[in-house]
């Protein structure tokens, strides 16, 4: 059923609803009260919201790669093995002292791009956090975007994470920033 027909049938149902009760006297027409137009107006914005959250949602459903499925099953096996992190990530937001890295062969050891975790990095999702974090944690930086725990480093302690980027250029550019990040599962 279109939009338009169920906000006519619903204009319709209120009509038949509200118009016996403004005959009855039960609703003082006299007084500061919404009228059916009103109602009307306010049902069919309801609709329309919700029919937005519908549509929504069907553009949300995207069928996952086979890459996507093995990474989710790589970190469900350390979900497994990390329950523990996942009950005492940061509840607030708080401070990260944040730079950037790539997967070449002179900041990594190798180029194959494969993370601590077992993932190849991907630019603007992969994060080195520090050990107190599970591989797998979803992290929002104010201003940068949601990214996942998958790697680790050397010097990623305490509030230190490295966003990776695919190019010197860009992570030169960066640089070091603290910003604000908090957990978002």
């Amino acid at each position: 059923m279109s939009i338009v027909n169920i906000i006519a049938t619903a204009s319709i149902a209120l009509n038949s609803i509200v118009q016996p009760i403004i005959a009855e006297g039960v609703i003082n027409t006299n007084t500061q009260t919404n009228t059916k137009e009103e109602i009307s107006k306010d049902f069919a914005q309801e609709v329309s919201q919700e029919k937005k959250e519908e549509i929504q949602e069907e553009k949300e459903i995207v069928p996952k790669t086979e890459q996507e499925i093995k990474n989710d099953e790589i970190l469900a096996k350390w979900k497994a093995k990390q329950e523990d992190k996942w009950k005492n990530l940061p509840e607030d937001k708080f401070t990260v002292n944040a730079s950037a890295y790539t997967a070449a062969a002179d900041e990594c050891g190798w180029n194959t791009g494969i993370t601590a975790s077992g993932i190849k990095v991907e630019e603007k999702r992969t994060l080195a956090c520090p050990p107190e974090f599970p591989f797998g944690a979803i992290i929002e930086i104010e201003g940068m975007g949601q990214f996942r725990c998958e790697d680790r480093g050397g010097a990623i302690k305490g509030n230190h994470v490295d966003i990776y980027m695919e190019t010197k250029a860009e992570a030169f550019e960066f640089g070091r920033q603290n910003l604000v990040a908090w957990v978002v599962k």
